[in-house]
């Protein structure tokens, strides 16, 4: 039976912002390797025996998860579209109908995309080991070898051994106190939950209908109901919007006699914090994490990463610096976790950085806000071959495109025109217009748009191959 990848896309954390955004979470981001994590996800099942992935994510991530597959040639994954966040109980219920729908069965390997793994060898290990087990099913999670006292995870406690490297599972633990997870370390028989699964999907649906029949009734429905369109599979909205909201852990893995834990000491970090990617990070000789155009002077112990311009410190120790192109975090090291008070701040007060970048990914490409004031707002477009922004108009804004380099083939009202570098288009306000590259190299143009009203949402669309009319 096969191996099938099934990696849980969902999140959009905010535990690293300002670089993690909720429309551009961590598992999108390249931070341990110079891809991101998703796709180091993914390679990390290239050297096992599996079948084509399936990812759950929601819809304003699907385009992200579709391109960074498209980069990693990697084909015909199936594309699981949760229509809102209910945990991982029903994401994986959708991910268990849709395997048994279109292969029988498989076994599920469950990861999380914005988790980091150094030592694939001892994955692969972990996961040999533990198929065995699964196929006479059972429910296998993997628990990580803990070598802290560590309190922002969540830890498994082992009971008897089944077999080698295997225990059935004693006691699921919430994050404990620092002096109970020193006690954990020191007794040896806890590991950290590391969110890691493997089972059949069939074992899965079983258990599922026998200790959480509402998450497995209501996905059920919602998953007969799916559409599917591009490469996207979309579970009805109503019916998954009926399941409880439940971990696995709750709705199955603290209630069921088949939980088996099995210890993986590989490296993994869940990269939580700014603090836990400088432990990863490589390291000067001053103990310092760095990324991009920086320089340092009597700095120490710190974390400092440039994405867009030069920064340079003088004179500091165990401090996190992250500068990208809207917005700085300054943080003593031991205090990251709490970047979250900033993050629902900026929420609260409607702020778009918590939201996106300045630079803004698209299923046609990439839009960068490189000005804006009052009635006026530049942008710098930039549209991959082949793709072909949506026929739209707009009722309160006018744009002027100006090609920076390649081909545009433009729609503006009932003529269609071409335009070559330095040449220029003007849509006046309610004209109907469209926008598409019709080489083989990128196109760059810079957009002014003047009006009213300027806001994303000042958009009708009247056809798109993206299916976001």
């Amino acid at each position: 039976m096969e191996i099938v990848p099934v990696i849980m896309a969902g999140g959009s954390g905010t535990r690293l912002w300002p670089l993690s955004r909720s429309l551009f979470p961590k598992q999108f981001l390249s931070l341990a390797t110079n891809q991101s994590m998703l796709q180091e996800t993914l390679k990390r099942t290239f050297g096992l025996e599996t079948a084509k992935a399936v990812l759950l994510c929601n819809e304003n991530h699907r385009f992200l998860v579709a391109e960074q597959l498209r980069t990693l040639n990697y084909k015909n994954a199936r594309i699981l579209l949760e229509p809102a966040g209910r945990n991982t109980a029903p994401a994986l219920a959708l991910a268990a109908f849709d395997i048994i729908n279109t292969r029988q069965d498989g076994v599920m390997m469950v990861m999380a995309a914005d988790h980091v793994i150094e030592d694939t060898a001892a994955f692969e290990y972990a996961v040999n080991q533990a198929m065995p087990l699964a196929l006479n099913n059972n429910l296998l999670t993997f628990g990580i070898v803990a070598n802290a006292p560590e309190t922002g995870y969540g830890y498994i406690k082992r009971g008897a051994q089944l077999a080698d490297s295997a225990y059935q599972v004693e006691q699921f633990v919430e994050k404990p106190s620092l002096n109970t997870a020193m006690q954990y370390l020191d007794s040896g028989d806890y590991y950290w939950n590391s969110g890691m699964f493997l089972f059949k999907a069939s074992v899965y649906l079983q258990e599922l209908k026998k200790w959480a029949p509402k998450i497995y009734q209501a996905c059920e429905t919602a998953y007969q109901q799916k559409t599917e369109d591009l490469d996207f599979v979309r579970a009805g909205k109503d019916a998954f919007l009926a399941s409880p909201d439940d971990s696995i852990d709750y709705a199955i893995m603290e209630q069921t006699d088949k939980a088996i834990v099995i210890p993986l000491d590989a490296g993994w970090s869940d990269i939580g914090s700014w603090s836990a990617l400088w432990e990863i990070d490589g390291k000067d000789t001053n103990n310092n994490a760095i990324n991009g155009d920086v320089m340092l002077h009597d700095t120490k112990n710190s974390l400092v990463h440039s994405t867009s311009r030069l920064v340079t410190t003088v004179g500091l120790e165990n401090i996190v610096i992250v500068e990208t192109k809207d917005a700085v975090l300054v943080a003593e090291k031991s205090k990251v976790q709490d970047v979250k008070h900033i993050v629902d701040r900026l929420k609260k007060n409607s702020r778009t950085e918590a939201l996106n970048h300045r630079e803004v990914y698209r299923p046609w490409g990439k839009y960068d806000s490189v000005d804006n004031g009052d009635r006026y707002q530049v942008k710098r477009i930039t549209v991959k071959p082949g793709a072909k922004l949506s026929v739209q108009m707009h009722h309160h804004r006018a744009e002027h495109w100006i090609v920076v380099s390649g081909t545009a083939k433009v729609t503006n009202g009932d003529k269609q025109i071409l335009l070559t570098e330095n040449q220029s288009t003007f849509i006046p306000v309610g004209v109907i217009h469209a926008l598409e590259n019709p080489g083989k190299v990128d196109l760059e143009l810079i957009e002014v748009q003047s009006g009213s009203y300027l806001g994303e949402d000042d958009i009708v669309r009247f056809e798109d191959r993206y299916g976001r009319v």
